[in-house]
Formats: structure tokens, sequence, C-alpha cells
């Protein structure tokens, strides 16, 4: 059977795109003829741009005409349903009365405009950013598990290979545990690199914009396109935008890799465990350097974040709980936004204090490595309903599992990159997480690239049914 064109990387695409060798028009195509033959059952979408097609034309023209934009003109790709649209409408993952989104482009959307992409479609999201399996949403690998969340409608998107890229947002995993679960590329950018002005918030200090993708490099092109300094979000930082697709390609010889032993390894699935250490052993044999660390203050980082969190939301929500909105948010979703008012003054002081003390402790620890390894999530996708799983001689909190490795980096505001790094023995994607100080994507993509061009995890995907 001959392969969908849609299914290959950005790179691939964009070369035949440029080379008039491709329309983007075939490719809208084959991406709206993916949501209808597999749609149906993965529901990782909530609508589709009625101008998909007018777009592609477009770019079609430009195109034929050489005035080419870069690696994403004439791609389709897709966009979390919190990031506001002109084209599209947002929901935000609610079906509440009384709330309403303008519609307008996100900076973000006109980022990707601007670079020529074909807005295709808007993912599924779990209400407001909040959980970590956004219902209805399957995981294309099986789809009686769960995507991850809150991103899970773009995981599923681009593991499906409906798009080879869909943003997503991260308040503390939520682009990087849906990739893991899913089996594809997740980053999220070092705060203040991407705008999230026009993106629907969930928690102001925490909340990052960035790609799920098929490989890395789709990542890197994508993020050339959305960064820069944003006047209209106040936490944007003015900063150089490197080009990151520099960085693909690069040895890892003399890259300095953390290892922190405590917190990071200390419940995992053994089969998690074993594809990490594995990792581990390709960097080592690459010619980087181990550095193993600890860090004792992650012990205490899950109250910090869910304090900031929790009262980040409910003052965002103050309007809905006023009006009486809120009242149509789901359970779990309704009674998060209303814990928001239990958290006192003291006790965001205290969460923001012990963000400063790892933020310190952290940039310590980067003056003697580049990188740091670990899980992405300490198990692999869920069933759908269960909320309990166990993880050696104990059960735990899905919820509490799911984002045990990846909030540190919200709290901190590094850049961090979710990786496929192999199957657990139900056959279910296991996620590498790396991160890097701040503003250092470009060691983030080289470590990545190099670890994705040496294995062939990026070319499997899930079979799918109509």
């Amino acid at each position: 059977m001959q392969e969908d064109p849609i299914t290959r990387p950005i790179a691939e695409l964009s070369a035949k795109l440029r080379a008039n060798k491709l329309r983007s028009a075939d490719l809208a195509e084959n991406a709206l003829d993916r949501i209808a033959r597999f749609d149906g059952k993965l529901e990782s979408f909530v609508c589709v741009a009625d101008d998909a097609r007018a777009q592609a034309a477009a770019a079609d023209r430009e195109i034929a005409e050489g005035r080419w934009r870069g690696h994403l003109h004439g791609v389709p790709v897709a966009i979390k349903d919190n990031y506001l649209t002109a084209n599209m409408p947002t929901g935000a993952g609610t079906d509440a009365r009384g709330v309403e989104f303008a519609r307008q482009d996100s900076a973000v959307v006109a980022r990707l405009r601007a670079a020529g992409a074909v807005i295709i479609g808007k993912t599924r999201m779990h209400e407001f950013a909040w959980g970590n399996v956004t219902p209805p949403a399957k995981n294309p690998w099986d789809t009686s598990r769960v995507p991850g969340g809150s991103s899970g409608g773009s995981g599923a998107a681009v593991a499906a290979r409906i798009v080879p890229m869909a943003m997503g947002s991260d308040t503390g995993g939520s682009i990087r545990i849906p990739a893991a679960l899913c089996g594809t590329v997740g980053l999220k950018p070092t705060f203040g690199r991407v705008s999230r002005a026009g993106i629907v918030p969930h928690s102001w200090s925490l909340d990052h914009a960035g790609p799920l993708s098929y490989t890395v490099a789709d990542s890197a092109h994508t993020l050339n396109a959305i960064s820069g300094h944003d006047p209209n979000d106040p936490g944007s930082a003015r900063i150089d935008v490197p080009d990151f697709s520099a960085a693909l390609g690069q040895p890892v010889a003399g890259l300095r890799i953390g290892i922190c032993r405590n917190h990071m390894f200390d419940s995992n699935q053994p089969d998690v465990g074993e594809a990490i250490e594995s990792a581990i052993r390709f960097y080592r044999d690459a010619g980087a350097h181990l550095v193993e660390f600890e860090l004792p203050i992650l012990a205490f980082g899950l109250g910090a974040i869910f304090a900031i969190e929790l009262s980040s939301s409910t003052a965002y929500h103050s309007r809905n709980l006023a009006s009486g909105a809120a009242k149509g948010f789901t359970d779990d979703v309704r009674t998060l936004v209303e814990m928001g008012r239990m958290v006192s003054g003291a006790d965001y002081l205290k969460a923001e204090q012990l963000r400063r003390t790892l933020i310190d402790d952290l940039a310590k620890v980067f003056a003697d490595v580049d990188v740091i390894i670990g899980p992405t999530c300490p198990l692999t996708a869920w069933p759908i309903g269960e909320w309990s799983v166990r993880i050696g001689d104990q059960d735990e909190s899905v919820l509490a599992a799911s984002w045990r490795l990846t909030y540190p980096w919200n709290l901190a505001g590094l850049p961090a990159i979710s990786l496929p790094c192999g199957f657990d023995s139900a056959g279910l994607p296991i996620g590498l997480q790396l991160a890097a100080r701040p503003f250092d994507e470009a060691n983030l993509i080289r470590a990545a690239d190099a670890y994705e061009r040496s294995h062939d995890w990026k070319d499997i995907s899930p079979k799918l049914s109509t």
C-alpha cells in the first residue's frame, strides 16, 4: 500500500513542495481524508477549518511564484483548542454556557500563518488545560487507553500521522505527557521564548506554548517560526532567536549529560526504567560525559506547583465563578477551580520561595552539565477510566504519577523535550525527557536529534482502523 504523503516529516514535505514535486492542496486533502477515516475513533479534533483548501491553494500559488516562506510553507498543521483562531471557534475544551472567546488569531497562530502553514483544524484538550486524560480522545496505539493531557488531541493527531505538527500548551507537562504516551516528540521551550498572547490562560507563570511533532527536526523548524519577543505577552523575553535547525545533525561527543538519581529514577515502571538506562548508555557510547547528581528539593516541588496552579487558575476564572458559569464545568475541573480559593497568600508565597530555590539549585547543576536526562513519565498510557496505577509495590494516583517528572521544568521555566525511546511489553510508547539551561534549546535539540537519528522509533507508527 502506498504511503500517504502527510505521514512524512516536515523537512521532506518542504523539499518536495519547494521543488513543485508536491502540492499543498494534495497534502491538505490527505490530512482531511485521514481525519475522515480515522478520527471517528480517535476523537482528536474538535473542528476542521472551512478554509483549509483555500489556504493550501494560496500556498501553492505563492510557492509556484517563488515566494517560499520556509519549512512550514504549505504544510498542514493543527492547533490546540485554547489558541484563539480567527477562522475557527475556540472552546478551550469546555461546553459551559456563558464562556466565549474572541474570533482572532493568537500570536502563535499568526506566526504560523506568516510562515505559510496551513491551519487544518483544532485539536481536543482537557477542559481549560487542567487534566491529564483529554476525554473523549483516545490513544492511537490502543484506543482503550488515554492519550494524556491536556494536549491529548494534539498528541493523538500527530501519532496517527494526520498532521506532522500540532501545537500544544504545557503548564506542568501537558505537551510532554501526551508526547510520551502517544509516541511523538513534544517540545516545551523556555518560559518567555514563545508568546502566549491569545492563548486561554491556565497559570500565567507556568504556561508554555510549544509543538508536538513527528520528529525533533519538525519541532526545531516550528520553533524557528513561532519564537520571538511579543509586547502583548508580559512574560515574553527580549532575547535573540537563533536558527534552531543548526543544532540538527551535530555530534554529542563532549556534551555533559546530567542524571538526577533521586526523584527522576525513584519509582518508574520496569520497562520505562530499562529504556531510559539504554538511552543513557547510548550517550555514553557516543562520547558524552555522564554526571550523576541529586536534587533533594524535588521532594517538595509538587506542593509548590499545585499551590501556584490552583490559585492562578482560580484567579483567571473569578468571573466564571461569580457569574455561575463555572457550574457548567466538568466535575473534576470545577472542583480544582474552586479549590484555588483555599490557597492562602502565605501558601502562595512559600510556593514561590521554593520555586526560587529550585531555580538557584538547578543553576548550580547546569554549571557542570549541559542537558539533564530522565523519563518523561514513570508509566506508559493507562486504560481510560483508571485513576490509580501500581508502580513497584505501591499504588499511586495516575495524576500524581504522570506529571511527577515533568512539572519541575515548568516551575523552573526551563526548556524540556520528550521523544520516543522504545515500547513497553504491551507495545505502548515510552518517552525520554531531556532538559537544558534557560534559552539553550539548541543543546536540547542537538542531544534529542542525535538520539533520534541513531534509533528507528520515529519510523514506527500505530496501525489504525477506520
